[in-house]
């Protein structure tokens, strides 16, 4: 089975075949499926009340997600599924006397599934399909399968430096990540070494080029200026500049000796200019070893995965 975080499956064809009827509920259940709809209330007992097209299902509380019978994992995972799409597997169906689907369903089986039939065999260096959930000062929080949690450090989103993940991400927004490290069942992901390297980053600007930025520091003896996620030059000092300012910037200059792209800011932008789009250079398979820094540098800036 493709294991995708929560969402990725709800508008497929075969989740609303099975999904549509009591029958293909009972389908679902013989074959031990993963299926995809929306919850619709968290009950005052904290049980979820899914969406069903031809009825309703209910994700009893001690089923709403791993940890949650053991009370490793509080019961704000159940309450901020509400008006999302949540993960589960049929474990009983009825009809009521109306003809009307009750099925009793289960977000922790497949949760569990996730965990022993993919996650456990992921190792350092791989790299997975993500889903942004939550955005912190100290990191973003993202859905790496059925709704299995993970964390990339905003020190591990990209090579130039954000105040916020919210520079970089926003809510539901789908992603690459690679696995940093294991800590038993605990994952830790990077993001910044799919994002390609200094040189891979200045391949796209041309000395004598204008082009637009965004001031990411201000300090003594210049202002930093992002050109893309994982590449920011140095400018000249400029008075009235702040961090997250948009600009347009003259390139002086791109050293790979030195690894310095010289620049001048060139007027203050009054509108932002969004977040830079993600250009991953790579995006499925293995990194064993990632090296930032140019070969003409001498230098080292090296991930080790393995």
């Amino acid at each position: 089975m493709n294991y995708r975080p929560e969402g990725c499956l709800y508008r497929t064809a075969e989740n609303q075949r099975y999904i549509a009827t009591a029958d293909g509920l009972g389908e679902a259940m013989k074959k031990g499926l993963i299926l995809e709809a929306r919850a619709a209330v968290c009950s005052s007992t904290h049980d979820i009340i899914v969406e069903l097209p031809c009825g309703e299902g209910i994700i009893p509380r001690d089923e709403g997600a791993v940890g949650i019978r053991e009370g490793k994992t509080r019961d704000i995972a159940l309450i901020s599924r509400v008006n999302k799409i949540v993960c589960f597997k049929v474990t009983e169906v009825a009809t009521d006397a109306d003809g009307r689907v009750r099925a009793v369903l289960s977000r922790s089986a497949a949760q569990e599934e996730f965990i022993t039939e993919h996650m456990s065999k992921l190792t350092a260096g791989d790299i997975i399909d993500a889903k942004v959930t939550h955005l912190e000062q100290f990191g973003c929080f993202v859905d790496i399968g059925c709704g299995v949690p993970s964390l990339i450090p905003i020190d591990a989103i990209s090579v130039s430096r954000i105040s916020h993940p919210s520079d970089r991400f926003r809510t539901g927004q789908l992603i690459k990540a690679v696995v940093r490290s294991r800590d038993g069942e605990r994952i830790c992901l990077s993001h910044k070494e799919l994002l390609g390297t200094w040189e891979e980053n200045t391949a796209g600007f041309q000395a004598g080029e204008t082009v637009s930025g965004v001031v990411r520091s201000v300090e003594e003896y210049g202002i930093f200026v992002e050109l893309a996620p994982n590449l920011a030059g140095l400018a000249e000092l400029r008075g009235g500049v702040t961090a997250g300012e948009s600009v347009s910037v003259y390139i002086k200059a791109i050293i790979p000796e030195k690894m310095k792209v010289k620049l001048v800011i060139v007027d203050v932008c009054e509108e932002c200019t969004p977040a830079s789009s993600l250009h991953y250079y790579i995006d499925s398979g293995h990194l064993s070893e990632w090296n930032y820094a140019p070969p003409a540098s001498g230098r080292k800036m090296i991930t080790c995965f393995e």
